[in-house]
């Protein structure tokens, strides 16, 4: 069975990079947005870049959000913090049962330098509250420079993966592996707070060092996942 891939808020950067590296690993993937006419744009864009590949065009489609997430195994959310609670409502109905991975950041600008959390503790944990019990939700790729993403260079930083059971975030670290990055399982969905936190930190750095790419990267730890990269057809 082919996988798909709903990435919400995916006409961004961040979904953008995200949307190319599991279509070029054999995902279908849907660019949702609010502008249907901005989803196929960016879905347009990502087929020009994968041209010279043998991936079928029907791998990357744009639609609205609600129908990306009706259609989809997989929901990544990547919209920024302040559309965050209006598109999870938006297409809470369409989430039961299912895996989202919410990318977002809790970033508050003019301020986006300084660890400013929600009530909920983090982005992560307030997606939960709003949809429930009925949807797993993970927490993963905040600190993941988009520049690398639609290139097909290495990516020097670690893809730290908290979630609401051992089961989702295994699933999570299937698509970090596909998407040729290294992931590590960081435990339960309150513990998003830390990775949360840690990109306004990095956007600190970035700033105070003329960098764009600052990441994280773990060591004096084992991890065999990247061995055993995912395949969209399970």
């Amino acid at each position: 069975m082919l996988i798909t891939i709903a990435i919400l808020g995916g006409t961004g950067k961040e979904g953008k990079g995200l949307a190319y590296r599991w279509a070029k690993a054999g995902y279908r993937v849907l660019i949702g947005s609010r502008s249907l006419e901005k989803a196929q744009a960016a879905a347009q864009e990502l087929k020009t870049l994968l041209a010279h590949t043998s991936i079928p065009s029907y791998y990357l489609e744009g639609t609205d959000n609600l129908t990306a997430a009706q259609s989809a195994d997989i929901v990544v959310l990547t919209v920024p913090y302040a559309a965050h609670r209006e598109t999870l409502e938006s297409v809470k109905s369409a989430l039961t049962g299912k895996i989202l991975v919410d990318v977002t950041v809790p970033l508050v600008p003019p301020r986006v330098t300084k660890v400013q959390m929600p009530p909920a503790g983090s982005a992560a944990q307030e997606a939960r509250e709003i949809l429930g019990e009925g949807v797993e939700v993970v927490s993963a790729f905040q600190n993941i420079s988009y520049e690398h993403l639609l290139h097909d260079e290495p990516v020097e930083c670690d893809v730290l993966v908290c979630g609401t059971s051992k089961e989702a975030r295994a699933e999570v670290l299937k698509l970090v592996a596909a998407a040729g990055l290294t992931g590590w399982d960081a435990g339960p969905i309150e513990n998003s707070v830390v990775i949360e936190g840690l990109t306004s930190m990095l956007i600190h750095i970035n700033k105070q060092y003329g960098s764009t790419q600052a990441g994280i990267k773990l060591t004096g730890a084992s991890n065999e996942i990247n061995s055993l990269q995912s395949r969209p057809t399970s």
